[in-house]
C-alpha cells in the first residue's frame, strides 16, 4: 500500500561482487529523482564464414550483461527543498544552497559511492541501485559530469551526470537460469536409461560424431554401455564441418 510519500533513488556501495559487505559512506540518495533510466541489451554474436559458403549468417554466442544509464542533478542554487517527513514543521526541511564550494563536495562524494577503487581490485565499487521497481547490481564503466551554472567566481552550482553501469548476475546464478545448451560451455549430464554416448553428444552439440572425443576425455574403456547415474563431461569444442 503506497503511503504517498516521495521514494528517492538510491545507491549502496559493496566492496564485493555478492553485495555482502557496504562501503563505509558508501551511501548516495539522489537530489531528484530521474525523468527516465535506460536499459540497453546487446547480443554478442560470431559472424565467422565457413569455407566456401557465399552467406554469412550470425550465431549467437551468448547475451552480455545490460547497461543502465541514469542522469543525476546537482544543484545549490536554494531553488531545491527536501522535504520532511512531516510537511508542517519546517526545521524537517533541507534547502540545498551554497554553503562555499558550489556542487563540488556533492559530486565528490557522489564519486567515492560510484568510481572510487575498492580494495585491492582497483575495480569501482560494486553498487545496488534501487528505486521503485528498478533493482540493478552491477559497477560503474563511464561517467561524465556536465557543469551548467555558476557563481560569479566561476564556482559551479549546478550540474549534471550521466552515468553508466553495467549489471551483471553471478556465474553459478547466470548458468542455473539460463540452463544453456550451446556447445561452447562445459556441460556435465548424467547418464540416464537409454542414453548413448553418440545420442549424448548429438543432443549438446548436434552432432553425434564428437562422441570418441567425450570418451576420450571421460576416458571411457566403452562407449556402447553407459553406467545409468554417471556423470560424463561434455567440454567446449572446436566444431569440425
Amino acid at each position: 500500500m503506497s503511503t504517498g510519500e516521495l521514494t528517492k533513488l538510491k545507491i549502496k556501495a559493496y566492496s564485493d561482487p555478492q553485495f555482502n559487505n557496504e562501503v563505509a559512506d558508501g551511501e548516495f540518495t539522489s537530489l531528484v529523482n530521474p525523468e527516465k533510466y535506460t536499459f540497453n541489451y546487446k547480443i554478442e554474436q560470431n559472424e565467422d564464414q565457413a569455407s566456401g559458403t557465399s552467406d554469412l549468417s550470425p550465431r549467437f554466442n551468448k547475451k552480455l550483461p545490460e547497461d543502465l544509464e541514469l542522469e543525476f542533478l546537482f544543484d545549490r542554487t536554494g531553488v531545491i527543498i527536501h522535504y520532511g517527513s512531516n510537511p508542517d514543521e519546517s526545521s524537517d526541511d533541507t534547502v540545498f544552497k551554497d554553503k562555499g564550494e558550489g556542487v563540488i563536495e556533492d559530486i565528490e562524494k557522489f564519486k567515492k559511492v560510484i568510481l572510487d577503487y575498492n580494495g585491492d581490485e582497483h575495480k569501482p565499487n560494486y553498487v545496488m541501485i534501487y528505486w521503485g521497481t528498478l533493482l540493478f547490481k552491477g559497477s560503474l564503466t563511464e561517467m561524465s559530469v556536465e557543469f551548467k551554472l555558476f557563481k560569479s567566481d566561476g564556482t559551479p552550482i549546478r550540474a549534471v551526470a550521466k552515468a553508466k553501469f553495467q549489471g551483471f548476475v553471478e556465474d553459478d546464478l547466470r548458468v542455473a537460469k539460463e540452463n544453456n545448451q550451446s556447445p561452447d560451455l562445459t556441460h556435465i549430464r548424467l547418464v540416464k536409461e537409454g542414453d548413448t554416448l553418440p545420442l549424448m553428444s548429438h543432443r549438446i552439440y548436434g552432432d553425434s560424431k564428437y562422441y570418441l572425443e567425450v570418451a576420450k576425455v571421460n576416458e571411457l574403456s566403452s562407449f556402447r554401455k553407459l553406467e545409468v547415474g554417471k556423470q560424463i563431461f561434455f567440454p567446449p569444442i572446436e566444431k569440425i564441418s
